[in-house]
């Protein structure tokens, strides 16, 4: 038997925030700028990622949830941009999992989310070289600004808080599959 969790009203709730009325132009570009500023800042704590990218200087890839992507270009100092709009991509990554709970889901639970691969092997190889060996070190950025103490305890906190949301999720996925089927109207209740 198949059981709902209890949180799956939530899934209806992104559906018609998605289908509402979309954001302007400039705050998606302002967001994909962000993101850009990220993953770049990210990069740059490793040599070893810049050094990767800088032989696959020009090439596009470009990232999909839904109706939501951003195209990426590897500039020549091993970073990325957002490519043209008519840029034609390299590499086509789209995550096939479209509720917003189950990409939340696995994200708590430590898991990828499912993913479609289309284009380029040797620049998908690269990106998934990044994809398991960079971690963006919250805790250091954090220091530079509130200093070492608040941050380690900020940071403790955090994963305090994330290990105990990730067994929580787990519990309900347990509880959820050995759920019993509900009574049929004969018999004693289960």
């Amino acid at each position: 038997m198949v059981t709902q969790s209890p949180f799956s009203f939530l899934d209806g709730v992104f559906e018609r925030i998605a289908q509402g009325p979309q954001p302007p132009q400039w705050l998606v570009q302002e967001a994909q700028q962000r993101l850009v500023l990220l993953i770049n800042h990210v990069l740059m704590q490793e040599r070893v990622a810049t050094e990767r990218l800088v032989p696959r200087s020009g090439r596009v890839v470009r990232v999909q949830w839904r109706q939501f992507f951003v195209a990426l270009q590897v500039t020549p100092a091993g970073l990325f941009d957002l490519a043209a709009p008519s840029a034609t991509p390299d590499l086509h990554f789209e995550v096939t999992e479209t509720s917003p709970l189950g990409l939340a889901q696995s994200a708590l639970r430590g898991e990828r989310p499912p993913v479609r691969i289309d284009g380029a092997v040797d620049f998908a190889s690269d990106l998934q070289w990044l994809a398991d060996n960079l971690r963006w070190d919250i805790e250091d950025d954090m220091a530079r600004v509130i200093g070492d103490v608040p941050a380690h305890t900020l940071a403790s906190v955090a994963r305090s808080a994330a290990q105990a949301l990730r067994g929580f999720v787990r519990s309900g996925s347990a509880r959820g599959a050995n759920a019993v089927a509900p009574w049929s109207g004969t018999g004693p209740l289960p």
